[in-house]
């Protein structure tokens, strides 16, 4: 199937641009006026610019000439001059773990680390300033670039501490290592088998815990730490928003809400709070999605609103409702009302869809051919791991194929894309062709026919191109130059007319950063500036579509969000300089001074 258009009119778009134009000729005004710098749209094939954008009531009232603009302005219209920095629509997160990311906001960053004594002396700090009852927990460190080549050793981490838990995980999240006390708390034991799409490494002549877990081992170990409650909860939502919008995006994701047994909670905590100043997109980890789904269904209930003719004195009355009610009373508990009138949301939260993991990191991919060579510990023909069984992912397509739930996946793999596309195959061809937009994440090996078949079936990869510079030597070295230099093939989509985009994965990232991303999917060349699969390197502008255009037709919101267009949210990004006019590869150094979301300024650069 061909990619749809992404900026078809639609009857909801047609009635926001009504709005806003009938609005003007009552003689409304505008709230603010941007002028005086590059507005790049976003909105057409090739880059377009308009010379003004004004903004009213959270949403885009009009795009085009300062002239006209200026016919908009009133007594108490702000006339904000952009002294010739950049304006463009506000960056969307498509594969993030902003909940998660929070959580270890809190604790240990091993990002950086070199050998083995720096991972346990900055361990030992975290236990000093860990609560007690609380897990000593450590991210960010990769076995690869340490000096001795390995993850921690169960005895490696007792030294952070002989009685507390300790638990470290690498940087792309699929690998770690804890101490005795936390094998001892969770029962894990020489008799413990290995769980299915993972394992416990053990010690060389034996069973005995060596330290070191994988895959599903890990993950089910991680899901065990005490939950994050009262301030704590707080912190880890509202550290995160502040960082994300820090890097210019107006909506954030959480592609895995469950890899902590207190993730829902803690999203319910900000629901309730209204912590969010910023949109939050929600994958629930395949484990809990009828939990997640069945909360989502309850908070929608509770936060419901009385039905309305009229969404805009609902608003208001809300606003006057919430200035003047007591703590706990109902209307307090009100759906908060948006711009643009997307019940999806509540208090900028959306339970969007649900994901699986299909396979692993470079380490761990699954692979139809085995590795070129194989990662530290793995002998013989080694190709990666599934996850999960064939059965999983064909029971999660027959249930929400045909709903609005997307199914996202992860895979690095062509193993893993040829099972997610049997998948697809199977729901096609029993309940026909729907507009589902799967979401291949990451995607990073696709054979040509498998490009094919996703492109036939709506798919849309995610590329995680960041990690072009940090693990693309290691992705040539495991997978082999033949594979290496064909990941992330966004050129070859671009040609296909089939949209992508670039994605951070923070804290897989060390920081839910954007601009980066641009770059990498523009430049591909790692430290020592050899160039990874340089046939797929993409324009500034295809990049810059990536994670604004493509990514709102991603998450199914590009009716309002991705461009600047009249009827649209005022969310935007105003940047130091115009990636397309910078030498590319400093496009990555280019600062985000202001992120704006329906009109108000949610970060703005000292």
């Amino acid at each position: 199937m061909a990619m749809p258009r992404l900026m078809l009119p639609s009857l909801f778009g047609a009635l926001l641009l009504s709005s806003a134009t009938l609005a003007h000729a009552a003689g409304g005004t505008a709230d603010a006026i941007y002028v005086n710098g590059d507005i790049l749209t976003m909105a057409s094939k090739d880059p377009s610019y308009a010379e003004a954008i004004a903004v009213e009531d959270g949403r885009i009232a009009f795009v085009g000439s300062k002239e006209e603009a200026l016919k908009l302005k009133g007594a108490a219209t702000k006339l904000i001059d952009l002294q010739g920095h950049t304006l463009l629509p506000g960056f969307i997160d498509t594969h993030g773990h902003m909940i998660y990311f929070g959580k270890n906001m809190i604790d240990a960053d091993l990002f950086g680390t070199t050998e083995m004594s720096e991972v346990i002396a900055r361990m030992k700090a975290q236990a000093d300033k860990t609560p007690e009852g609380a897990w000593i927990v450590g991210f960010g460190y990769a076995a690869r670039k340490l000096k001795e080549q390995r993850h921690p050793t169960v005895e490696e981490l007792d030294l952070v501490s002989a009685d507390r838990p300790v638990m470290v995980v690498d940087s792309s999240g699929h690998l770690g290592a804890g101490n005795s006390a936390l094998f001892k708390l969770l029962g894990l034991t020489a008799a413990t088998p290995d769980p299915e799409g993972g394992n416990f490494m053990r010690k060389a002549g034996g069973r005995e815990l060596a330290g070191p877990m994988e895959e599903t081992a890990l993950f089910a170990v991680r899901a065990k730490r005490p939950p994050f409650t009262g301030a704590l909860a707080d912190r880890a939502v509202t550290g995160a928003v502040e960082l994300w919008a820090s890097y210019g995006q107006t909506t954030a994701m959480e592609c895995g809400l469950g890899l902590g047994d207190d993730d829902i909670d803690i999203v319910k905590n900000a629901i309730d709070k209204r912590l969010l100043k910023i949109d939050l997109y929600i994958c629930a980890k395949d484990t809990v999605a009828s939990k997640a789904i069945e909360t989502g269904r309850a908070v929608a209930a509770e936060y419901a609103t009385a039905a309305t003719s009229d969404d805009a004195v609902a608003r208001q009355d809300l606003i006057a409702a919430q200035g003047t009610a007591a703590p706990g009373d109902t209307a307090m508990k009100l759906l908060q009302m948006r711009p643009d009138l997307d019940k999806r949301y509540i208090n900028r939260v959306r339970l969007g869809g649900v994901k699986f993991w299909l396979d692993g990191s470079t380490d761990t991919a699954w692979f139809t051919k085995p590795y070129t060579n194989n990662p530290p510990g793995k002998t013989g023909s080694y190709s990666g791991f599934q996850q999960i069984p064939d059965e999983v992912l064909d029971e999660a397509f027959e249930r929400f194929w045909t709903s609005d739930i997307q199914i996202n996946m992860h895979m690095n793999g062509d193993a893993a894309v040829e099972q997610a596309l049997r998948a697809i195959e199977k729901a096609v061809a029993k309940h026909g062709m729907r507009d589902h937009r799967p979401v291949f994440v990451h995607g990073s090996y696709m054979r040509p026919d498998q490009i094919e078949r996703a492109q036939k079936y709506g798919a849309i990869p995610s590329y995680l191109t960041s990690s072009l510079v940090s693990g693309g030597a290691g992705a040539l070295f495991l997978w082999g130059g033949e594979r290496g230099n064909k990941v992330m093939a966004a050129h070859t989509l671009e040609e296909k007319g089939m949209p992508f985009t670039f994605s951070h994965d923070a804290p897989v990232t060390p920081k839910p950063w954007i601009l980066p991303l641009v770059d990498a999917g523009v430049n591909r060349a790692i430290a020592d500036g050899t160039v990874i699969g340089e046939k797929e390197r993409v324009s500034p502008y295809v990049a810059l579509k990536a994670v604004t255009s493509y990514a709102a037709f991603q998450i199914k919101e590009e009716k309002t969000k991705g461009t600047l267009e009249q009827g649209k949210l005022a969310d935007f990004v105003i940047l130091a300089e115009n990636p397309l006019k910078v030498d590319p590869k400093t496009i990555k150094d280019i600062k985000v001074l202001e992120t704006i979301k329906e009109g108000e300024t949610v970060f703005l650069r000292e």
